[in-house]
């Protein structure tokens, strides 16, 4: 069976640990801690080092390692990323704000032409950016940015399957 490792990647509150945690076959390991600051607001809790998690789609092993979303903590980005077979960046269709993180991390994709996806969450929310507007605002192919419902199973699974075509 083919092994792959997936970073999931984001800005805050994009669903990267939720994602993980539906995806995933195993028990996931997580540094999920109770956020003291502002952001305390939006969510009780945040990742402070990772993720991690796996599964099997159409026969391919996915090692899941998601990065935390705050700024703060974007050093781990690269630790996770050495090694990295694809990644999945993820932006919150109802936040245009989350669109800036992506840009900077898509660059520095652009530099390591490590395979992506970007995922459109949220796409049940207020007002979200349909993935076709989110493609041109960040300037990538169509076809490259996929809408998740990282709460849903078959919706992660979904994401997981176009990415293991872009690794054919």
């Amino acid at each position: 069976m083919k092994s792959c490792k997936v970073v999931i990647t984001g800005a805050f509150n994009t669903g990267k640990s939720a994602f993980i945690r539906t995806a995933s076959d195993i028990a996931v390991v997580s540094t999920e801690k109770h956020i003291t600051d502002d952001l305390s607001q939006v969510k009780e809790t945040t990742t402070v080092a990772m993720d991690y998690g796996q599964t099997t789609v159409g026969g391919r092993l996915f090692h899941l390692y998601g990065t935390p979303g705050q700024p703060r903590f974007d050093f781990m980005w690269d630790i996770l990323a050495r090694d990295a077979d694809a990644l999945l960046v993820l932006v919150d269709s109802t936040d245009r704000s989350t669109l800036t993180l992506a840009r900077q991390l898509l660059r520095r994709l652009a530099r390591r032409r490590t395979p992506y996806l970007v995922v459109a969450t949220k796409q049940d929310g207020h007002r979200p950016m349909p993935p076709q507007e989110i493609a041109r605002m960040l300037g990538v192919a169509s076809q490259r940015v996929v809408a998740c419902d990282p709460r849903q199973r078959a919706s992660t699974h979904a994401v997981l399957a176009h990415l293991s075509e872009l690794l054919e």
